[in-house]
């Protein structure tokens, strides 16, 4: 049985990544959740990932941390079938996954993931609307390219760049980003998906359980 190890629903981007492509990928795995930047994180980290972060999936004794990295096991794990088939695909999505793991400071820092939260009023800065552009512009082309084969930013399949944009869903959720067309109708897509929703109801009752409001970087 794997094991992966989370921070707060409400507010961990990073572990919302691989949680989302295990779940549609359908594997089994046990969930551990410590909360962010308290003393039982900090005490008990260390027995599950030597970076002292999350997400971390443990397979029996082996650690793998890092969102892409555990993604890209689990894609081994499902002999590829977590990234497009078609080649040209394939290298689009691990390109826009890698540009979401690296980049989009600016929307990051002034947009923190708020899972639960929706209707806050937060004005992004120059660099904070390009950001928000940038997304907009990927979302739009990879469903022209895919539009006619399924609903996913690849076609049919749900891949690992859905998972990397899932938590830019719910900041643009929370804070109310105006999109193209095509990026709102795969937005209100995400929006829609079971696995994110049971995410955000997880958040949810971490607040309703005393759980905080900020957000892990």
């Amino acid at each position: 049985m794997l094991t992966l190890v989370i921070g707060d629903k409400q507010l961990s981007s990073w572990s919302l990544r691989p949680w989302m492509l295990l779940r549609h990928l359908d594997i089994e795995f046990e969930e551990v959740s410590l909360p962010l930047d308290t003393a039982v994180f900090h005490a008990e980290i260390g027995r599950w990932s030597p970076a002292r972060r999350v997400p971390v999936l443990l397979d029996g004794g082996l650690p793998v941390w890092d969102s892409l990295a555990i993604c890209e096991y689990l894609n081994e794990r499902v002999e590829g079938a977590a990234w497009p088939d078609d080649p040209d695909d394939r290298a689009l999505a691990r390109s826009i996954s890698a540009e979401m793991h690296a980049g989009f400071p600016a929307m990051r820092e002034q947009w923190p993931m708020r899972a639960a939260d929706t209707g806050l009023l937060v004005p992004l800065d120059e660099a904070g609307r390009k950001d928000v552009a940038r997304v907009d512009a990927i979302w739009s082309d990879c469903r022209a390219r895919c539009r006619a084969s399924g609903p996913w930013l690849f076609g049919a399949r749900y891949s690992i760049a859905d998972a990397m944009y899932a938590p830019v869903a719910l900041r643009f959720n929370t804070y109310g980003a105006t999109l193209s067309p095509a990026a709102e109708g795969y937005f209100q897509h995400l929006m829609q998906d079971p696995h994110l929703l049971r995410w955000i109801h997880g958040a949810r009752a971490e607040i309703a359980a005393g759980g905080r409001v900020t957000e892990d970087a």
